[in-house]
């Protein structure tokens, strides 16, 4: 096998160093810190502290793979024969033509940050097995560790959701790469995918067995952790912007429900459902009427995980125009009014009460021509008037896991008519609309699913996964038929096996 140079650099600068701030400092030159790196308790912390920074990278999942490049795949912005010249990776991507040369370095880029954050967890879990002696405290080695393992599945899972083969239904097999590389001379083995799919559940079930009891969320709830009182080490708390052992078992249900193991996804999506924190109460629960009526657009209250994002009004406001009364351009993500229109077509009436609709979308935007573009409110607040108090922890996030996937999760793999009915009232109770008709079959509700991914997780990148799994010969707002090789984005051109 081969591999090039970028992504050797990429590689060498997720090594990186002594203190939080060096772990940030960018030095693909220099490697050598990391014999120091790892002497004591801090070393470990800040270690783990920077490979969550490099998630929520604009690379990775602070903006390409969840908000921009994700959602050209499942075609979800509006776009036209124009972006060709004003946005020409917006119409390549969107129109799935991955050969062209502005499609080629963005997925490139995605996937050397992909495997830069892959290598960072490497480089920690290398250092616990030899230096691990140095957190004196065993539980809380055993959450380090814990975490770097879910970090690596979480994004070795999308490295499979985007470059492998149809989980189901295809002809084509492809081979990828699972890491365990930590510096430029090691190069990762490729693997089918069912080996491939073998070492994602070992990973993920060894960071189940390392965080369960160990986890705080066993001793406290989310909310008592989300006010850490702890003034001299507040690494422990805030447990939703980490991988916590219920946000792993999320992972788990995503990862089992994508290969088809629906027995599995229900199970750990039912679990999660019922599970009960430590104070006896729900774990968690849906939260989208009290948080969208707060302004909290992203849902964070029912997150199992999310990336903490102190600048996602940045990308909220330039990228997807957000709050604002502005004219859309080319570049920005937005929607067609029709669009929008087909978006809740399928729960007729919604657009009246329907949360998401009336929260989540800004429909005073317009282009050139004064049309109606809606765009997306879900990372945007007013920073004029936002609280301060909960900034942090509520408006400046990107989701990773909600409790909204968990429960169509549980709908769709339940072989229980009622039994999905029931949990359908739940979630769309929470959307704040109830006037609709019971299903009539499962596959009228596993159908409608559909729908609620492309509903529920706008600029969350979660669509194209969906269409994948279900092998679907159509996107919603594509104009033409979509085939197997659509769904299997080609490994940069150096990246393959011999």
């Amino acid at each position: 096998m081969k591999t090039t140079k970028y992504i050797i650099m990429m590689f060498a600068i997720a090594l990186l160093a002594t203190s939080c701030d060096d772990w940030l400092d960018v030095r693909g030159e220099n490697i050598s810190k990391e014999d120091d790196q790892f002497e004591n308790y801090k070393g470990f912390r800040d270690a783990l502290t920077g490979c969550y920074i490099a998630m929520a990278d604009a690379d990775a999942y602070g903006q390409r793979l969840t908000m921009t490049d994700i959602e050209y795949l499942a075609d979800l912005w509006y776009v036209e024969d124009g972006h060709k010249t004003y946005a020409p990776q917006k119409y390549y991507l969107s129109n799935h033509d991955y050969a062209n040369d502005y499609s080629r370095p963005e997925i490139k880029t995605a996937y050397a940050k992909l495997f830069n954050v892959v290598a960072s967890a490497n480089v920690l879990l290398k250092n616990i097995e030899s230096k691990g002696g140095n957190i004196t405290d065993n539980a809380t080695r055993k959450v380090i560790e814990g975490e770097a393992y879910a970090i690596r599945a979480y994004c070795q899972l999308d490295i499979l959701r985007l470059f492998g083969q149809l989980p189901k239904g295809g002809t084509k097999q492809v081979r990828l790469p699972y890491s365990y590389t930590t510096n430029i001379d090691e190069r990762p083995a490729f693997y089918g995918f069912s080996e491939y799919v073998e070492l994602l559940k070992k990973d993920i079930e060894k960071a189940e067995s390392l965080l369960k009891d160990n986890d705080p969320i066993f001793s406290m709830t989310y909310t008592e952790l989300n006010e850490p009182s702890d003034a001299e080490d507040d690494f422990l708390y805030y447990r939703q912007s980490r991988l916590n052992y219920w946000a792993v078992r999320a992972l788990h249900a995503r990862m089992a429900l994508y290969t088809g193991d629906t027995g599995v996804a229900n199970s750990i999506a039912r679990e999660i459902i019922s599970a009960k924190g430590a104070d006896g109460k729900a774990l968690i629960s849906l939260s989208g009427i009290s948080d969208l009526s707060n302004g909290y657009n992203a849902l964070p209250t029912e997150c199992l995980f999310y990336l903490s994002k102190f600048d996602v009004n940045d990308y909220a406001n330039d990228v997807l125009t957000g709050g604002r009364t502005a004219q859309v351009t080319n570049t920005k993500c937005y929607v067609s009014n029709d669009m929008l229109t087909q978006l809740y077509a399928s729960v007729p009436g919604s657009m009246a009460s329907h949360n998401r609709y009336l929260y989540q979308w800004n429909r005073t935007s317009r282009d050139a021509f004064a049309s109606v573009c809606p765009v997306t409110k879900k990372y945007w607040y007013d920073e004029n008037t936002v609280s301060s108090t909960h900034l942090v922890d509520k408006n400046q996030i990107i989701p990773m896991l909600r409790m909204s996937e968990i429960y169509l999760i549980a709908i769709e793999t339940s072989n229980s008519l009622a039994d999905a009915q029931a949990l359908y009232d739940a979630y769309m109770r929470e959307c704040q609309f109830t006037l609709y008709d019971p299903f009539e079959s499962l596959d009228a509700m596993r159908k409608e699913m559909l729908n609620e991914y492309r509903r529920e997780f706008y600029a969350e990148g979660q669509m194209f996964y969906c269409y994948k799994r279900n092998a679907s010969k159509s996107m919603m707002f594509c104009n033409k038929e979509i085939t197997e090789e659509d769904y299997i984005l080609p490994l940069p051109s150096t990246e393959v096996e011999n």
